[in-house]
């Protein structure tokens, strides 16, 4: 029987307790190893281009770079970059959703208990589905900075592909959507393929953004 490697994480915030707090909870799982830690954003970029995790959680507000601009560096310099959880103090904070459109894969609450933290982690390291879904939709919806007209990915999409971004923007996975629509997995994750392609986003979260800013959301 083979076990699956730890799941290796980078811990970046400017305060030692809020860093020591999390090292503890994730620490504490045999699945999740704390790799390394940053307490300025541009260290975070140094660290993570050092270690190679697979997960970071980044506090938005550091000194030097804030954690947008190192989630930016982050995801332009390297080739298979970790993915990248946003660490806030309140769901309406105004940095999430640029952080979000910077190709952050989801945001959490410091306030979050042990539990939701090391879900969060799971989720986004193992599975194709958005953290928060609801969460996303709501700040997509609220914060989105409309194009005057539909982008031209808009027209691309087949009707197909139309189906799968609506329901990626559900948080639904692959596996959902296949019984969903009744067709095979493989042919989801073509759809879903194409849809990241057309869109020119790196992931679900980036897809599910750029789907409500260009109007698509609220079109049929």
């Amino acid at each position: 029987m083979t076990t699956c490697p730890p799941v290796r994480i980078v811990l970046a915030d400017d305060e030692r307790m809020v860093r020591s707090a999390l090292r503890a909870i994730l620490s504490a799982e045999p699945d999740l190893e704390v790799v390394g830690e940053a307490a300025t954003g541009a260290e975070a970029v140094s660290v993570v281009r050092e270690l190679r995790p697979d997960v970071v959680l980044m506090d938005v507000r550091m000194p030097e770079i804030d954690g947008i601009r190192a989630t930016e560096q982050i995801l332009a310099t390297l080739d298979d970059p970790p993915r990248i959880v946003v660490v806030i103090t309140f769901e309406n904070d105004s940095y999430v959703y640029d952080a979000l459109r910077a190709g952050a894969a989801g945001f959490l609450l410091k306030r979050s208990d042990a539990d939701a933290l090391v879900q969060a982690v799971r989720l986004v390291s193992h599975t194709d589905t958005l953290l928060f879904p609801s969460a996303v939709r709501a700040l997509a919806a609220e914060h989105a900075r409309a194009y005057p007209t539909p982008p031209p990915w808009v027209a691309r999409l087949t009707g197909r592909e139309s189906d799968v971004l609506r329901l990626m923007a559900q948080g639904l996975t692959n596996a959902e959507i296949a019984r969903r629509m009744e067709v095979g997995p493989a042919t989801v994750k073509s759809h879903v393929a194409a849809v990241l392609a057309k869109t020119g986003t790196r992931d679900r979260t980036q897809a599910v953004i750029a789907a409500y800013e260009a109007g698509f959301m609220n079109a049929r």
